[in-house]
């Protein structure tokens, strides 16, 4: 008989494993544009100026998404210091307790194995390890939606009323986090879900479960005062936010993100790719279950599918398209994985065929990997060659990794059955932390935190930095200091707009204010140095990377 069951004692080690490299390698990189610095640089300043209603960045008034994010870095970084694994921390918690939650409504809708089964899918799925990771918005949004998911199946579970009502409070709120997190899409793709369920399955009566009155009563006591607060304090904020970084947004290209309708499945085949199968199989379940089930009867399975077509749907309709959009699907592609595996183990007593080809199928890949390794960094610059060949190795390790336990795991899978799933999923989540912590060898020169260093002790505390021509999210955070924007305002447009004396809105008028301003200092892109030493203008350099030159006016160097 076939061995499915592993003992407490090594799943606990296992678990305590996974939480120090999860947590662990949160310092080991540097922050890298644009995200990680942009909302690095947006907390650091938020804490510094006090203003915790109107958010800025650049100190810019920045209103493209909700503070949530923004007010946790904050508090982290008041508490325990300003860095990077501060900066990290937030997506890093609420992506390890989305896995933990997911293992826990898995556990109660089918089984205690299936539960460790869904949980150990989401914590492994290359794209969860790798945002858990990152300081953006999309971890967080995704932890929501997730704690909503699970909260109304739960409440759908229970036969008790209070349990039911409180799970149902529970959705509601965890609705208005991702609200505060990311916008209206934080209510907008559930809603949607339901509707795309009921019409499955022509049944309405899902509605009625919602406890809509005190849900929206309770939506609006979290969201309301924000959003009321940030209004009052800048009546611009209400066309800009709900108009123009909503609805159009989503209707128009002018965001400079647009993408074929399949832009997202690539994402979403390498983002879950370890259990892709098994998600895919779910969903097949659920429709089948469908068919076979009385409409009246709720079904989480085909619920679960709703969540990952209506979302995987929506944005693949948008105009404007990103990776991380795809995030929310991985929580419900985890509990159908769960649920798969789960159901398998049972009626086999232990894992098909299917399986040990699986697994030797990413033997191959890794093996095939070794022939696209000369691909990395083929179009580096000649200073950057040094720093490819650094990460090539550490790619070569994660590929090591990869093929060592899944050739593990096929061997596992006749007689150790849950040992052979553990053993794969650690595979990858080993894999992935290795190539990702492995990219701080080209992210250390892209952060700029080496030229912050060595410039910080020559500029002035009151000194005012030009950013001419370019915007840049990391330099900033890591100089501890905000600059003023000259010619080119990017994402910054709106704030500039709202508060043009604070800005620089012409070269020309760079170069006037410069020659009059002793006490200047700018940074700038090597090429545009170049060409206004060519022009003439006075100027002073006082360090420089591959990708900035910081200068000051010559009269500050005399």
């Amino acid at each position: 008989m076939k061995q499915t069951s592993v003992k407490p004692s090594l799943m606990l080690a296992l678990l305590v494993i996974y939480t120090i490299i999860w947590f662990g390698t949160l310092n080991y990189r540097h922050l890298i544009p644009s995200d990680e610095g942009r909302y690095a640089e947006m907390a650091r300043e938020m804490l510094s100026s006090g203003d915790w209603i109107t958010p800025r960045y650049h100190d810019y008034k920045y209103f493209e998404k909700p503070p949530l994010h923004i007010w946790a870095s904050a508090l982290i970084f008041q508490g325990f210091g300003i860095g990077e694994w501060q900066a990290r921390l937030w997506s890093s918690l609420l992506g390890y307790l989305t896995i933990l939650f997911v293992g826990f409504t898995a556990w109660r809708l089918y089984s205690p194995r299936a539960g460790i089964l869904a949980a150990v899918a989401l914590g492994s799925a290359p794209m969860w390890v790798v945002g858990g990771h990152f300081n953006s918005l999309d971890t967080g949004l995704s932890a929501f939606l997730a704690a909503a998911l699970c909260s109304f199946l739960l409440a759908q579970h229970t036969d008790r009323p209070h349990l039911r009502n409180r799970w149902m409070l529970g959705c509601w709120s965890a609705m208005a986090l991702a609200t505060l997190s990311k916008g209206l899409i934080g209510i907008a793709l559930p809603a949607m879900v339901f509707v795309v369920y009921s019409l499955a399955n022509w049944n309405w009566r899902i509605w009625k479960e919602l406890n809509l009155l005190k849900g929206l009563l309770l939506l609006l006591a979290i969201t309301a005062p924000w959003f009321i607060l940030v209004s009052i304090r800048n009546p611009e904020f209400a066309q800009f936010f709900f108009i123009n970084e909503h609805f159009q947004r989503f209707t128009q290209e002018e965001h400079s993100r647009p993408g074929p309708i399949y832009f997202f499945l690539p994402f979403l085949l390498l983002g879950f790719l370890p259990w892709l199968p098994q998600a895919i199989s779910g969903v097949c379940q659920a429709w089948q279950q469908r068919r076979k089930q009385n409409h009246t009867q709720f079904s989480n399975l085909v619920l679960l599918s709703c969540w990952v077509l209506v979302i995987l749907g929506f944005f693949s309709l948008s105009q404007s398209k990103l990776p991380g959009y795809i995030m929310p699907t991985f929580p419900a592609l985890a509990l159908l994985a769960g649920y798969v595996l789960d159901r398998g183990l049972g009626e086999r007593n232990g894992l098909s065929i299917g399986w040990k080809v699986q697994a030797i199928f990413f033997v191959l890949l890794g093996l095939i990997g070794f022939a696209f390794l000369p691909l990395i960094g083929f179009e580096a610059k000649p200073d950057e060659l040094l720093a490819y060949a650094t990460y090539t190795q550490w790619v070569i390790s994660a590929l090591v990794v990869l093929i060592l336990f899944s050739l593990t795991t096929a061997l596992l899978a006749k007689h150790h059955a849950l040992a052979s799933i553990y053993c794969y999923a650690m595979g990858f989540f080993l894999t992935c932390t290795i190539a990702g912590t492995g990219h701080e060898a080209l992210g250390r020169a892209v952060s700029g935190v080496d030229l912050a260093a060595q410039i910080r002790p020559l500029i002035p505390v009151d000194a005012t930095i030009y950013s001419v021509r370019i915007l840049d999210h990391t330099f900033p955070f890591y100089l501890g200091r905000t600059m003023v924007m000259v010619e080119f305002p990017d994402e910054l447009e709106f704030g500039v707009t709202q508060e043009p004396t604070r800005w620089i809105p012409t070269l020309d008028k760079f170069i006037e204010h410069w020659q009059n301003e002793p006490t200047a200092y700018a940074m700038m892109v090597p090429e545009q140095y170049a060409a206004l030493q060519k022009a003439g203008l006075p100027m002073q350099e006082i360090g420089r990377d591959s990708r900035r030159v910081v200068v000051a006016h010559p009269s500050l160097r005399k």
